[in-house]
């Protein structure tokens, strides 16, 4: 694992270089759902916003959507300093909270937000055949949901299967303790049913890297909870499910995850364009 992590950030270092020579731009703000949606709901038109920071002249390149966490109760959308200069798009969104409303009113926005990407970032000179979902804690719940259930994309016209890889950061892989909390079960009783990723695995999904803090420091037994998705991705016969545990790290493990998040996106559009 030592090793893995020396040749990890030895490739994040040169990627960093090279694609800092590119200049980037950000347009902010733009609604993913249409006007007629925005126009009729407030919170919609003042959640249901995204940024999308991309190289300018630099067609092709490979997008990551990012989902904020919170608990699906807070939190805003942001942009990862780790993210930045590394020659791809980053979306970062942000999707309506509780208590104002519920399940499955996030998992929605974020499939609309997944969709927009895929109708829209060839505009901004992106590749739509390289787009991946990623976020933390409840982002990384969300990535979880609308990558592994696919009606929620389906409702929105994207195969979920067109998604180049699902990078989750300690996503809940259980119901999220938010949608229990709604219906009255608390959070010490884990629930795996429509809500819960674990409901939803299939051999045909997407890349699946899912990484997590040390299972000691973690909250909520996330470790364990992703630990259980990866075998059962795996006995589903989904062929390329990996599961990191960031040693040392409770749940705020971002930043040593975020050299493992870039170099899958790397690996995937490499093999990606080799098919070609």
């Amino acid at each position: 694992m030592k090793n893995f992590f020396i040749l990890a950030f030895t490739f994040f270092l040169c990627v960093s270089i090279s694609a800092q020579k590119l200049e980037y731009t950000t347009e902010s703000n733009l609604p993913y759902y249409n006007d007629s949606i925005n126009k009729s709901d407030a919170y919609i038109k003042e959640r249901c916003v995204l940024d999308v920071y991309y190289p300018k002249n630099s067609p092709g390149f490979a997008t990551v959507i990012w989902f904020h966490g919170g608990g699906l109760t807070s939190g805003n959308k942001e942009l990862p300093e780790a993210l930045k200069n590394q020659g791809i798009a980053v979306i970062s969104v942000n999707y309506r909270l509780g208590p104002k409303v519920s399940a499955p009113k996030y998992i929605e926005d974020a499939a609309a937000a997944v969709a927009w990407a895929f109708k829209n970032i060839s505009g901004f000179g992106g590749d739509a055949s390289l787009i991946f979902v990623a976020g933390h804690s409840a982002g990384g719940y969300l990535v979880n949901m609308i990558g592994l259930d696919k009606k929620w994309l389906q409702a929105e016209g994207i195969d979920a299967n067109k998604i180049a890889g699902l990078i989750p950061l300690s996503g809940q892989a259980i119901t999220h303790f938010l949608t229990r909390k709604e219906r009255g079960i608390p959070e010490t009783q884990p629930i795996i049913d429509e809500y819960a990723p674990l409901f939803h695995v299939r051999a045909d999904a997407p890349p699946l890297l899912l990484i997590t803090g040390d299972r000691e420091l973690e909250m909520l037994g996330r470790y364990e909870e992703n630990a259980y998705l990866m075998r059962m991705m795996k006995i589903a016969g989904h062929k390329d499910t990996k599961l990191y545990e960031l040693g040392g790290f409770g749940h705020n493990m971002t930043e040593p995850a975020f050299p493992l998040l870039l170099n899958e996106v790397r690996r995937i559009c490499k093999e990606k364009k080799q098919k070609k």
